[in-house]
This record gives structure tokens, sequence and C-alpha cells, in this order.
């Protein structure tokens, strides 16, 4: 079996964002991570190849040159090769653009499976891995919480606020999981050092027959701080508190 991960580097979650003047992710504004969503990705893989070894496990990204420091993370880790999709008309480029590049990527190298997060931490947009199943031809299964692969099928189960779904497809597949999936695991110091030693591809852009110009890119009219938390409400109990609990709840769709 042949495995794709996708993996995403990210500004640090544990620092504040800030905006640029034209209203994108200031990426220089913190230190660069792969996004934990990717790395859990990539432990269902991993998970994989732990039972059989023959299991290949190849990671992706698209990204500028410093997004190689998350494909060498994805290596250490175990995936055993990489690709690197850079090239500086990409700079800014929006969810289809992004989605052409990485299936253009990897149309015709023979993955079994494509594992992505479901929405990365830094855009939250959550459409790529549908967007990559839809231009490669591909069943998608989204937002899974649990993964099993065999016989030629890849299942799970995902959960909404009214039920919890159990989802099947057919492999060739591509399918992105939630944080309830697999805790990823931390690199090993033979895997660290290994991790140097493995072939990564950098390739130019690549996408399903579309030119990529700059023109690609999301552009952002306009920007808002979010505002500072406020106290939450608080109930003194006068012997109505239940009540007015009861009211609240039911006011903010919670029961």
């Amino acid at each position: 079996m042949k495995i794709a991960v996708l993996i995403k580097q990210v500004p640090d979650t544990a620092d504040d964002r800030k905006l640029t003047s034209s209203g994108a992710v200031d990426r220089s504004a913190s230190d660069r991570v792969a996004d934990e969503i990717t790395e859990r990705a990539l432990e269902i893989a991993l998970r994989e190849k732990d039972a059989d070894k023959s299991v290949e496990i190849v990671a992706v990204t698209m990204g500028p040159g410093t997004a190689l420091e998350a494909l060498r993370k994805a290596l250490s880790m175990g995936a055993d090769s990489a690709i690197h999709v850079v090239d500086d008309a990409l700079a800014g480029a929006d969810a289809l653009t992004t989605a052409r590049e990485l299936a253009g990527a990897m149309q015709g190298a023979g993955f079994d499976l494509i594992v992505a997060g479901n929405e990365s931490t830094d855009g939250r947009g959550g459409v790529v891995p549908a967007m990559v199943a839809e231009l490669l031809g591909r069943p998608f299964l989204g937002s899974l919480d649990t993964v099993v692969i065999k016989l030629g099928t890849v299942s799970g189960q995902r959960q909404d606020a009214e039920s919890v779904q159990q989802l099947t497809g057919a492999l060739p597949a591509v399918i992105s999981i939630t944080e309830s999936s697999a805790e990823a695991r931390f690199p090993k110091f033979k895997g660290i050092m290994t991790a140097k030693r493995k072939p990564v591809a950098v390739v130019g852009t690549a996408g399903f027959g579309t030119a990529v110009t700059h023109a690609n890119g999301n552009v952002v009219l306009s920007t808002t701080l979010r505002p500072a938390r406020t106290a939450g409400l608080k109930l003194v109990d006068d012997g109505t508190a239940a009540t007015q609990l009861a009211d609240f709840l039911s006011a903010e769709n919670l029961i």
C-alpha cells in the first residue's frame, strides 16, 4: 500500500496571530510548525506501516522553502519520502489553487490512500481534501474520528451534532481526520537523524490544467480584530437558578 499524507506548515498555535497590512496572516511574526492535525493524519498512516512494513508513506506539502521544515518533521516521524510543491506564483494561493497543485503533484503516483487533516489551524477552510478527491476522481470520507483500512476499503466514524455516521469507501480514496483521531507520536533520535537522508522531491506548479498566477490568490478586503473576551453570565441561586440556567441554555440552542 502507498499512502500520501498532506502536511502543512502553520504559525505556532501557541502564539497570538497577527495580520499584515494586506490582511494576510503574518507568518514571520511567530515560529513555524507542522500543523498538529496533519501530524495526526500522518499517525494514521504510520500505524498502517507499523502493522505492515511494506506500506510506503509519502509526505506532501505546498508552501515556500521554509515548509521543508515541516516535511523533515514528517520524515523524522517515519514517512519514507516527501514531495514539496514550491513556486513563487503560489504565494497567497486560494483553496482551489492549492487543491489543484496538490492533486497535480500526486496524480499518477499510484497512491492507494491520501490522508489529510479536516482543517488547518491557520485557514480553517476545511475544503482542500474534498477538492483533491474531486479532482482525482476518488471517493472522499471527511472528518473521520476513527479509521480502519482493510480488504481494499477504508472506513470510519464521524460525528455531528445529531448522529454518529459510519462511512465506507473503496480504495483508492481520500480521507480527512479530526482531532479525535490518533494522537501523533514523537520523533525518535534515530528518526531525526535518518530524516536528513530521506528523499524530498521538489516540484514546481503541477496543477490540473490551470495556469497559476498571482490572480489565483485570496484578496482580503477588510479585517476586524476579535473582541476581547467578556465575563460570562453568573447565576446566584435565589431559588430560581435552575430555571434561569435552563432558559439560558435554551436561548443559546444548547439543549
